[in-house]
């Protein structure tokens, strides 16, 4: 009994098809993306509270319908006074919204030529040194960083070259956020490829594939020199890579995990621990992890050059909740174990991991 424990502490069935969920930053409200049947877009806001009888429950304080099915949405680049969102929609619009006024979009930017998969943020929330910024990734092959401050054109873009097949960018992440210039972003392609770009030389640091469909990577923290990054991907599979030494040929050092018994859609780090993590899979299944490091994280090759070592994981707790695919889930930045996600069967579920404070 000394391990933690899953608990559903509430749940919710809506109208329309669930792509994201997030928490809205220092309260306990949080907020539910995605479209109905007849293609339009669905911004829904819970609140935690208790009925008569002391049970939990969400209650619905706005909702909102636009134009555009919503796809993904992040308050990363925004301020804990501010806490506006950013979201990602269908036809590749980049908009951020205040949440007390819908009606209409504080900024919005065609970014794309197709849909925006996945979004993150950066420089808000006390998260990560240097200006905010906004990383949108595409079905149309492109990644772009956009300045909220500045309108129309992204602060870089990274495209496939002319002649060259574009890949659906599947995930985007930031990290490496530690002092002003430093800033990376991760992105996950539907052909298992793996890039990361540094932002302050404007290039390629590192690739890789793992052969199967990268649906989402995620950095352990966005404001340390980057430490590790966990990928997961189609067929059962997920991988952490340490990032904190590269080999000039070998790259990071990767360890990799079969999960799930089916896509591992998402991999999200615990906020108060990034040593632990959810990865969500498509048959409506939550695994929990810990990642433990190896003795020694550096080791010298034949060369006398340095190269990473890869830790091992252990899981810590699974529940099944669903029978559909568990496509949104956040953690709350406050209350450790706290968490909320979203499901194809048109559920919204809030959960209570126990015990996170001995691991």
């Amino acid at each position: 009994m000394d391990k933690p424990q899953i608990i559903l502490h509430a749940q919710k069935s809506v109208n329309f098809t669930l792509f994201d969920c997030k928490w809205i930053p220092s309260s306990a409200r949080f907020v539910a993306l995605g479209n109905h049947p007849r293609k339009t877009g669905a911004l829904h806001v819970y609140e935690m509270s208790h009925s008569k009888d002391g049970k939990a429950e969400m209650k619905l304080l706005h909702e909102a319908e636009k134009r555009e099915a919503f796809r993904c949405g992040t308050f990363g680049a925004s301020s804990l006074q501010q806490r506006h969102l950013a979201t990602g929609d269908f036809d590749g619009n980049m908009r951020i919204w205040d949440l007390e006024n819908t009606e209409l979009p504080l900024y919005s930017v065609k970014g794309h030529d197709e849909i925006i998969n996945s979004i993150d943020g950066i420089g808000g929330l006390g998260i990560g040194e240097g200006a905010p910024e906004i990383v949108t990734g595409s079905r149309d092959g492109s990644v772009k960083v956009w300045d909220p401050r500045q309108k129309e054109s992204p602060v870089a873009c990274m495209s496939p070259a002319e002649g060259e097949a574009k890949r659906d960018c599947w995930s985007v992440a930031f990290g490496h956020a530690h002092n002003q210039v430093d800033r990376c972003v991760s992105a996950g392609y539907d052909n298992g490829d793996i890039k990361l770009f540094d932002l302050r030389n404007m290039s390629l640091r590192w690739e890789t594939n793992v052969k199967n469909g990268v649906c989402c990577v995620e950095f352990d923290r966005k404001d340390i020199n980057m430490n590790k990054l966990v990928a997961t991907t189609l067929e059962s599979r997920f991988h952490v890579f340490d990032l904190r030494t590269q080999h000039p040929e070998k790259g990071f050092a990767k360890l990799s995990e079969k999960s799930h018994d089916s896509t591992v859609w998402l991999g999200r780090h615990l906020p108060q621990n990034r040593d632990v993590f959810m990865t969500l899979g498509g048959a409506g299944s939550l695994h929990l992890w810990k990642y433990e490091y190896p003795d020694k994280r550096v080791m010298k090759d034949s060369n006398d050059i340095d190269m990473g070592v890869a830790g091992t994981v252990s899981l810590l707790q699974n529940i099944t909740l669903s029978t559909q695919p568990i496509g949104g889930f956040d953690w709350h930045p406050d209350k450790s174990g706290l968490c909320v996600c979203s499901s194809y069967d048109q559920n919204i579920r809030v959960l209570i991991v126990t015990k996170l404070a001995r691991l």
